[in-house]
């Protein structure tokens, strides 16, 4: 696995790329949304047009992708953990291809006896839990210190056993893939990758195209700039690489946002090479808080990526207030994306890099509601 020793400097607030969009992706995720729609309360999610917003920045429009409600979780992740669960546990079971619906994964996991594994610093847990259960395999959710007792909660409210660690995320990564070594029945299923542990990662990955297809059906495939919340990287490159398509005869810009106590995208894409960033500082967005760069994810953001920038608590708190002013119960990590673009929207370079003007129609990833990542001060910073 990648070294994670601290950067010895603070993560750069931006960095940018141009030419990112000349760059062509390869990847063919296969029918994942054909298996979405199996599942139990699959519908596409919600894309809302907020004029407020496109009159602040000056474009045509502005729409929100709001994940707030996603099979009935408050969060995107599903998406991901399902596909992986489906290619990782159909390939245990002997079968080349993945199976087409939940009814089929059912049958072939029956009375295997797996239990499925994972470290998370909330919503990737609570997701693969709710897989578990639907399969009716045990789920074994690791969390990192810090944690908030809502999102614990939720997860072991899906039947999963939670154990808690004094770690901070990338640390309880690192300790869990060592401990399911040589355990037979437990399948790994994390969302970052590192050498030798690939595949599920990249399937996760894929999972999570069904989002990004779901916005070409709601918009006619018109967009000039997605900007996406991103934690270890693989949200983002789901996103890279279906905009990078070489079927798409648009090319968007795709801007990456994250904490900047965690920037660590910002940080190797302004080094051009993978830069691990110390994630002790607490940040509100904690789904972001991640110190490493997917192994996987690296070569697609450093080819396909326009821009990167960190944004600090009171700008994801300005970001939130605004969006639930517009009626999104979105959660900080959501909001991510709003604060992001504000931050690149008062840099003329990357306004440059990234194509904006008043024709703009720009699409914000909000991966989360509120309810998924309840934080201990209201959006204007008060105790609560």
């Amino acid at each position: 696995m990648t070294d994670l020793a601290p950067a010895r400097a603070a993560p750069p607030a931006r960095a940018h790329q141009p030419g990112g969009r000349r760059w062509v992706s390869a990847s063919t995720p296969g029918p994942v949304r054909e298996f979405h729609a199996t599942l139990p309360g699959y519908r596409p999610t919600p894309l809302v047009s907020l004029p407020g917003l496109a009159a602040e920045f000056g474009v045509a429009t502005v729409w929100v992708k709001d994940e707030a409600d996603r099979f009935g979780l408050p969060a995107f992740k599903i998406l991901g953990a399902s596909w992986a669960v489906n290619r990782a546990l159909s390939t245990r079971a002997g079968h080349v291809e993945p199976a087409r619906s939940l009814d089929e994964l059912r049958h072939r996991v029956a009375g295997s006896g797996v239990t499925l594994v994972t470290a998370t610093d909330g919503n990737h847990g609570r997701a693969l839990a709710r897989m578990a259960r639907l399969l009716d395999v045990r789920a074994r959710i690791h969390v990192p210190a810090g944690l908030g007792a809502a999102a614990v909660d939720a997860i072991a409210a899906e039947g999963a056993e939670v154990v808690h660690t004094s770690l901070i995320y990338d640390e309880v990564v690192e300790t869990v893939a060592r401990a399911v070594e040589g355990r037979g029945d437990d399948v790994l299923v994390q969302d970052t990758s590192w050498p030798g542990y690939e595949d599920i990662p990249r399937w996760t990955v894929d999972g999570y195209s069904t989002l990004f297809a779901e916005i070409d059906d709601q918009i006619d495939g018109k967009a000039d700039l997605v900007a996406v919340p991103t934690g270890v990287g693989s949200l983002l490159q789901a996103a890279l690489q279906h905009y990078r398509s070489p079927a798409r005869v648009d090319r968007p810009a795709v801007l990456a946002v994250e904490p900047a106590t965690a920037a660590c995208v910002t940080a190797s894409l302004s080094a051009r090479r993978p830069v691990p960033v110390d994630t002790s500082s607490p940040t509100i967005m904690a789904g972001l808080n991640c110190g490493t760069v997917s192994e996987i994810a690296w070569p697609v953001i450093s080819a396909g990526l326009d821009a990167a920038v960190g944004v600090n608590e009171d700008q994801a708190r300005s970001a939130l207030t605004d969006l639930h002013t517009a009626g999104l119960s979105v959660g900080p990590c959501g909001a991510a994306a709003l604060a992001g673009l504000r931050v690149a929207a008062d840099d003329p370079e990357m306004v440059a890099t990234l194509g904006l003007d008043a024709r703009s129609v720009v699409v914000l990833i909000s991966t989360e509601s509120i309810t998924a990542n309840p934080i201990p001060t209201d959006v204007d910073g008060a105790s609560s």
